[in-house]
């Protein structure tokens, strides 16, 4: 079957409301191009001193307003003296990309993907120790109801060599999901039964970007790639899928993404889109702009939104956790902004 292409030419323009902003007439007094001060006065809404940070250099981030039991929602923004070229060509090295603090394992997954993508991935030592007594509904790794069978009846974890059969079947699983993904997109994304709820990983990620005007108003193309890939292409981008193992939390976790670049003649858009996480999220998007602004020289303003939706936010406990997921979530995204530039301004 033919896939389905779109085109989008004012994709590669602008972010969110960037691109769909009105410009202000007459003289403009802020840093920053007339669309992007659009975006930070009405949308972001950053004070006073969250301005003059980013003008003088300084990455910003902020909290933004989501229905806080279900997700976390960051912007942050920073000035990058490097060109837009650079970024790109750094973040499709993504091995050498997002290595270091916070990164154990970063690999990326070819096309098509093989096993052997898999050889370095290892189940934490406390995961392995969940694993040999998870059952559906009861468990802290999150599975689907398949993946934990199988962990129950293709293991033996009496043997000397369950650790290495546990992980030599969580690479498989791996594997087959991503392959599985890339024939029949979202629809083949997990059903996770760590609790007694069943989580549908595709339905979150619907729900999540039903309530981001930065998709549904301003870039539904971008939205129907993301819902509707693989039937659906953005003409002239490029992508990838990787996997991590990340420190987050109290917990090293393994997450799956799959990330679409879309260059163009004034920038480029990058989305992030977590396909699997083995804690903390169902399932997340990163929306990144890289905007030329000429009247500042050679670099770019690289402003990113990253909307994720993690259990254990909701009842009384939730109260607790939700201040500490926030928190996490913000600090993560000042730590990757001073890194990306750092990075991207020193070179290769």
């Amino acid at each position: 079957m033919k896939t389905a292409r779109i085109v989008s030419p004012a994709l590669g323009l602008i972010l969110v409301a960037f691109a769909a902003a009105p410009r202000t007439s007459g003289k403009i007094d802020a840093e920053v191009p007339p669309r992007l001060e659009h975006y930070l006065t009405h949308t972001a809404r950053l004070s006073a001193d969250q301005r003059r940070a980013l003008e003088s250099g300084a990455p910003i981030t902020k909290l933004l307003d989501v229905h806080e039991t279900e997700e976390v929602a960051v912007f942050g923004a920073v000035w990058i003296d490097a060109p837009v070229e650079r970024y790109v060509e750094q973040l499709k090295d993504i091995e050498a990309f997002e290595s270091g603090k916070g990164f154990n394992v970063t690999r990326r997954i070819g096309s098509p993907p093989k096993l052997e993508d898999f050889a370095g991935l290892r189940l934490p030592e406390k995961d392995l120790k969940d694993l040999r007594s998870c059952r559906v509904g009861d468990c802290d790794v999150k599975l689907g109801e398949e993946a934990l069978r199988r962990f129950r009846t293709e293991v033996d974890w009496d043997a000397a060599d369950a650790p290495e059969a546990a992980n030599a079947l969580m690479r498989r699983i791996a594997f087959e999901y991503v392959s599985g993904y890339l024939e029949g997109g979202n629809g083949r994304l997990a059903v996770y039964r760590d609790s007694s709820r069943p989580t549908f990983v595709a339905r979150e990620f619907r729900e999540m970007t039903d309530g981001m005007p930065e998709l549904t108003t301003y870039m539904p193309a971008l939205r129907r790639h993301l819902l509707e890939y693989p039937g659906l292409e953005l003409t002239g981008s490029t992508s990838f899928l990787y996997w991590q193992e990340t420190e987050f939390g109290l917990k090293p976790t393994i997450r799956i993404s799959h990330v679409t670049i879309k260059e163009h003649r004034e920038g480029a858009i990058v989305a992030s889109k977590m396909l699997y996480a083995s804690h903390y999220f169902w399932t997340g998007l990163e929306l990144r702009a890289l905007l030329p602004d000429r009247s500042r020289g050679r670099g770019f303003w690289f402003v990113t939104v990253n909307r994720s939706r993690s259990d254990g936010m909701t009842g009384f406990l939730g109260l607790f956790v939700r201040p500490r997921v926030r928190s996490r979530v913000q600090s993560g995204m000042l730590s990757a902004l001073v890194r990306t530039k750092e990075k991207v301004e020193a070179g290769s």
